[in-house]
């Protein structure tokens, strides 16, 4: 039987405006631009840039459905209370679970990126180490206050966001003098010269999508602020409606510039397109500056894992789905108990990183990449039950183009799942995903039957 609510058992509006920005654009920027990039260019060749402009405007589209379905009562834990009101509480219980899935495995792959990076300025240091001293570090610092984990999240993300304007107007600049680099001249023509936009024909263009989405994990993670949001009406559907000029500077400008610096193919896939474009104006530490971004992002996602985590925990307890006791705040209404669970589990990545080798992170990553498309498709059902109950009561707040964007959403998501079943590379992750998710889904009975009895 589901456990009542106590009335003081509310999380706090502690996240300001300025927060809810940054966490947004900190969703929307993740290593999979600065590291990934060289790889989805060599796959794709310049049409990557379409097929950033495709995902981004899907996800914009996923994310305004969301927005809609969350404002509709901002005073929910999440967007899990819209899956449950409008899928069933077994929707709910898959969703959340998956999703609780699918940040630990996310921040696993990140916390494995971490004793990576510190090793480039500590070749010393034991890999399992960085992922051991940052978990501890992020855990106490969420368990202070839901501003603090704002706060810092806004710096993560303002020097991710420095490092792709710095790479931008630099990329500019050498564009506009038609400066000379290894391999020849700066040039827009570069995006056409080399074998033409799409060099890699139909099937590199469409293999680029798992990469691309990959780069976007993460950012419904607003839809996990909004009952901790100050003023969550204006707050939230900014954010969403400046995700566009966000994917359009960071993704697309982005390699725009680096592609028109250096052609697609002279690309290097071992290292960051980031770390070429600087190294061929002579900033000999861009290495090292970009080791420091890289390091920044990959602990900007520890830390709205570990965010995101304990509020799905503490979302599930409050519904029923999750031991009780993890319902329970403290009195500076911070969830410490599925917080320090959430935690905890990530300690196994430190074992892992001690006793398996690094192919682990490919796995996790692409594991955690199909539990987040699955999410956003529980998320664009959601709306699209919401909006057939509520024809004529609907807030200001809505989808543009509804119902063909709706449905065009969950088309291209389900697109990317089957792609990702022909790929080799990628089968054995959506396997793994679709047995877990099946796993929930039959579990949820034996839940219910325990509810029933109890």
């Amino acid at each position: 039987m589901r456990v009542a609510m106590d009335k003081k058992t509310k999380l706090k509006r502690g996240l300001k405006s300025r927060h809810v920005t940054m966490i947004a654009i900190g969703g929307a920027i993740g290593t999979g631009l600065f590291l990934g990039s060289g790889s989805a260019i060599h796959s794709a060749g310049p049409s990557i840039i379409l097929s950033y402009l495709i995902v981004g405007v899907i996800t914009f589209f996923m994310m305004r459905a969301l927005g809609e379905l969350i404002l509709v009562d901002p005073d929910s834990h999440s967007f899990l209370e819209a899956i449950k009101k409008y899928l069933g509480k077994r929707a709910e219980f898959v969703a959340g679970w998956t999703y609780w899935a699918c940040w630990l495995s996310l921040a696993m792959a990140d916390l494995t990126a971490t004793g990576i990076y510190l090793r480039y300025w500590f070749p010393w240091l034991p890999q399992w180490v960085g992922p051991l001293a940052i978990v501890i570090l992020l855990m106490f610092i969420n368990m202070v206050n839901v501003g603090l984990f704002g706060e810092l999240e806004s710096w993560f993300s303002l020097i991710k966001v420095l490092a792709i304007v710095a790479l931008i107007i630099t990329g500019i600049v050498m564009i506009l003098l038609q400066t000379s680099v290894k391999g020849g001249n700066v040039s827009l023509v570069n995006l056409v010269n080399h074998g033409g936009f799409f060099p890699t024909g139909t099937w590199g263009f469409l293999l680029s999508f798992q990469m691309v989405v990959f780069a976007f994990v993460g950012v419904e993670i607003v839809g996990q602020t909004a009952s901790e949001t100050a003023n969550p009406h204006q707050d939230i559907p900014k954010a969403i409606n400046t995700l566009p000029v966000r994917i359009g500077l960071f993704y697309v400008g982005s390699m725009l510039v680096i592609m028109s610096v250096y052609p697609w193919n002279q690309i290097k896939t071992t290292s960051s397109p980031f770390v070429q474009v600087f190294t061929g104006i002579g900033v000999t530490a861009a290495a090292g500056i970009l080791n420091f971004v890289v390091l920044t992002a990959a602990l900007s996602a520890t830390n709205s894992a570990i965010f995101s985590t304990s509020r799905s925990l503490y979302s599930l307890a409050c519904n029923g789905h999750a031991p009780k006791s993890l319902r329970k705040l403290t009195k500076k209404a911070i969830p410490k108990r599925a917080l320090m669970a959430s935690s905890l589990i990530l300690f196994v990545v430190v074992i892992l990183n001690y006793i398996m080798p690094a192919r682990i992170f490919d796995v996790v990553s692409t594991v955690s990449t199909i539990c987040f498309v699955i999410v956003w498709l529980f998320i664009m059902f959601a709306h699209v039950v919401y909006r057939s109950k509520n024809k004529d009561n609907l807030g200001e707040f809505k989808m543009p183009g509804y119902p063909l964007t709706s449905w065009l959403t969950i088309a291209f998501y389900v697109a990317v799942l089957i792609l990702l079943f022909f790929v080799k590379a990628t089968q054995l992750a959506l396997i793994i995903s679709i047995i877990f998710v099946a796993i929930l889904a039959i579990s949820y009975n034996f839940v219910h039957k325990r509810e029933s009895i109890s």
